[in-house]
């Protein structure tokens, strides 16, 4: 994947006001369990103690379910975002699936979404979103049904952009004790 950023310069004409000689190369792949201590750091950063998955929840994850991390590093190898989940035929995200990577079932119907992680510096630069949009097409190729996560109330605006509809405050996950919103992505 190649992204370009770019720089303006005093010119207004045209595209000539930008500078296309810097480009990122990002590589985006699913995870192994090579990839626990990076995908551990960066979940620490990502969310506060309570709500962050612990290295041996993710290695648990990471042996049942690899193949449902999608993980994006920078040229340099550095890991800057993931989006993760395990796959269940239960209709609704639950706290036992936290706690449970056994529960995966690779046959299932749902895609279930347990983090979208960006490291904070590299926020607001579309990782997140170009990760999300992979699970969302591995699903879809995966002939699932769709996929379910749950956000807080603030980025339920921002997971509608992708489709997601909002189902209300979820009676299935206290996760953290947090009040969470559920949302689901049908196909």
């Amino acid at each position: 994947m190649l992204m370009s950023r770019s720089r303006e310069s005093s010119e207004v004409d045209d595209f000539s006001r930008y500078n296309y000689d810097e480009v990122i190369v990002l590589n985006i792949r699913t995870a192994t369990l090579e990839d626990l201590q990076a995908v551990t750091a960066v979940e620490a950063t990502c969310f506060p103690p309570a709500e962050a998955a612990t290295e041996a929840d993710f290695r648990d994850r990471l042996t049942h379910y690899g193949n449902h991390f999608w993980l994006l590093f920078d040229e340099k190898g550095q890991l800057l975002s993931f989006v993760d989940g395990m796959v269940t035929d239960e209709p609704d995200l639950t706290d036992e699936m936290y706690a449970h990577a056994s529960l995966h079932n690779e046959r299932g119907a749902w895609q279930m979404i347990f983090g979208v992680n960006t490291v904070p510096s590299c926020r607001r630069q579309g990782y997140a979103g170009t990760l999300l949009q992979a699970a969302i097409d591995a699903a879809r190729q995966q002939k699932r049904k769709g996929l379910v996560l749950t956000c807080k109330d603030k980025l339920v605006h921002y997971y509608a952009s992708f489709g997601f509809v909002d189902e209300g405050v979820s009676d299935k996950s206290v996760h953290g004790g947090v009040v969470w919103h559920q949302m689901r992505l049908t196909f």
